[in-house]
């Protein structure tokens, strides 16, 4: 990990959200506070057992939430885009983590010192909604998936998965192809199930023509048969 001179005015316009919330002592506090860190595609941000010391929001890039499973199998629970926010469920819960989280690609994170975040919540109703409301949705997207990797059959799981992916992340400037190259495992771990499967289920989606694939690029040809794949489960 490397921390970067990324301007403090820059990443301040892209935390608004949670900045418009603070008095101005506190906003004066998180100027002070506040660090920016670089990591490399692949690089781990933290792992399952660590204590959580910061509140992480994604500045840029793309970052995976993941937990190692039984036979060391790995699950990635959530994917992170900007401007998110990670990493503070288990310092409110008083856990250490329970997930790993690691960068796609290379990524730009902030860090705010949890206890720092804790006090101000303290003096702060508004901040303490703005999480509650964060970890509310977060719960409801959790909920969702738990349904799908657990009742879908594998088609309807990883159709599912790049509906996820397309709303997680959009398309390039095509308006087909996923503004996000996973590798197979990575799909699979998405997708719950293993890699040779993700790779024939993929392989069978792109010989039935509802995607193309390019390497790790995936362009989505027919929409409307991955939606209905991922009803139907």
């Amino acid at each position: 990990m490397k921390r970067e001179a990324i301007s403090m005015s820059d990443t301040l316009s892209k935390i608004q959200s949670l900045a418009d919330l603070l008095t101005e002592k506190q906003l004066l506090e998180l100027r002070r506070n506040l660090t920016i860190h670089k990591y490399s595609k692949n690089e781990l941000i933290y792992n399952e057992g660590d204590v959580p010391m910061s509140l992480l929001c994604l500045i840029s890039g793309k970052v995976k939430v993941y937990k190692s499973g039984v036979g060391g199998r790995t699950q990635i629970i959530r994917v992170i885009k900007p401007v998110q926010y990670l990493g503070y469920r288990a310092y409110f819960a008083n856990q250490n983590y329970v997930t790993a989280a690691s960068a796609f690609e290379t990524s730009y994170i902030c860090k705010i010192p949890m206890d720092l975040v804790y006090h101000w919540m303290e003096e702060n109703i508004k901040l303490s909604l703005f999480f509650v409301r964060q970890l509310s949705l977060d719960l409801g997207v959790s909920d969702q998936r738990t349904v799908s990797l657990t009742q879908k059959h594998i088609r309807g799981r990883l159709a599912e998965a790049l509906l996820f992916l397309q709303e997680s992340y959009g398309l390039e400037e095509d308006g087909a192809t996923l503004s996000i190259y996973l590798t197979r495992e990575d799909l699979a771990n998405l997708s719950n199930m293993t890699t040779a499967n993700a790779i024939r289920t993929l392989s069978s989606f792109a010989a039935e023509k509802i995607v193309a694939i390019d390497g790790r690029k995936i362009k989505i040809i027919d929409m409307d048969a991955i939606k209905k794949i991922s009803k139907i489960g």
